[in-house]
């Protein structure tokens, strides 16, 4: 069984209420939008991302029309290369899925063995996914502060609600714990340390932020996970590591594919690795179960110094018998 360790980087986890004990790594592939507006390329990436040993395939659920202004539906897109539609909300309506295709692609997932999951960005999209009958829907950064929508998912909605926090202050992390908090559903709660950029530099990932999540909030939510928007996969495990249950990275079948979040992303192998190293990494958090373990028994008749001590004052033996 995996133990922590008093005193260390790590020490705040050892001292939450009900204690700590590092758990496999429930690790998310963030489809998104990667899909490009196609079903069957959806569905591809869902078995892909099964193939890499992913437990969940998230995608985005929006209803452009009441999520944007009129002026940001009728504008162009800010990058026209990555653009689906002459304007911003011709794009978003291209690559959206209607309640019928992800009630399928739910199905889906059932049928290879991988989980679907969608970020919501509105109240309909809120109202529309929680019939579907999935272990969690997650609240991106961008939406954590429309308060109409966390009621919707607080009240309408059982299961577990995932909050980015990228591009939100302290106050405001605090206020959508409050929020929960004011009717006992807090515990189904699951914050994420994250950044919004794509991609974000190693040194504005800013892991150290999941103490600081663990101090206010390990207590009072039902976990904490970290959301990566970095390249390569050589810091998840330090989330890990720190005590996130959960790692999310965007996930496609090819980085130069045209839209904005490919180049953030993972591809199949990067991610296998990725799933790889976070259960190898498991596996290490440990004690020993014995002083001397059972792997080091042979070494230790081989190798370990023999010659006779000499006879000095320093020596540990002739200071105990002092």
């Amino acid at each position: 069984m995996s133990q922590m360790v008093s005193g260390g980087p790590t020490a705040y986890l050892q001292q939450m209420k009900d204690g700590f004990k590092y758990e496999p790594c429930k690790v998310i592939a963030e489809i998104g939008c990667n899909h490009m507006g196609s079903f069957e390329t959806a569905k591809e990436l869902m078995l892909l991302a099964k193939a890499t040993g992913a437990g969940y395939a998230k995608f985005q659920k929006r209803c452009p029309r009441e999520l944007l202004t009129k002026e940001q539906y009728d504008a162009p897109h800010p990058v026209p290369h990555n653009a689906y539609g002459q304007t911003y909300g011709a794009h978003r309506e291209f690559l959206e899925f209607s309640k019928a295709q992800h009630e399928q692609l739910h199905a889906y997932g059932k049928e290879i063995g991988i989980e679907w999951a969608t970020s919501v960005w509105d109240v309909t999209s809120a109202r529309e996914m929680a019939d579907i009958p999935c272990d969690y829907l997650k609240v991106p950064s961008a939406c954590n502060n429309h308060f109409d929508m966390l009621k919707v998912l607080r009240d309408e909605y059982a299961g577990d609600v995932h909050v980015s926090t990228g591009m939100t202050t302290l106050a405001e992390i605090e206020d959508v714990v409050a929020f929960f908090e004011a009717t006992g559903q807090a515990k189904r709660l699951v914050v994420y340390n994250c950044t919004s950029g794509y991609p974000v530099p190693f040194p504005s990932v800013c892991m150290l932020e999941l103490v600081r999540l663990y101090e206010r909030y390990g207590d009072r939510v039902k976990e904490l996970a970290f959301s990566g928007h970095h390249l390569g996969i050589a810091i998840d495990v330090a989330a890990y590591t720190l005590g996130a249950k959960w790692i999310e990275r965007h996930f496609t079948k090819d980085r130069t594919w045209k839209g904005t979040d490919h180049a953030a992303s993972l591809e199949a192998g990067g991610f296998g690795k990725l799933v790889r190293d976070l259960e190898a990494t498991h596996q290490a958090l440990t004690l020993k179960a014995s002083e001397i373990l059972p792997i080091e028994d042979e070494q230790r008749d081989k190798l370990k110094f023999r010659k006779a001590e000499p006879k000095s004052a320093d020596s540990p033996k002739k200071k105990a018998k002092n």
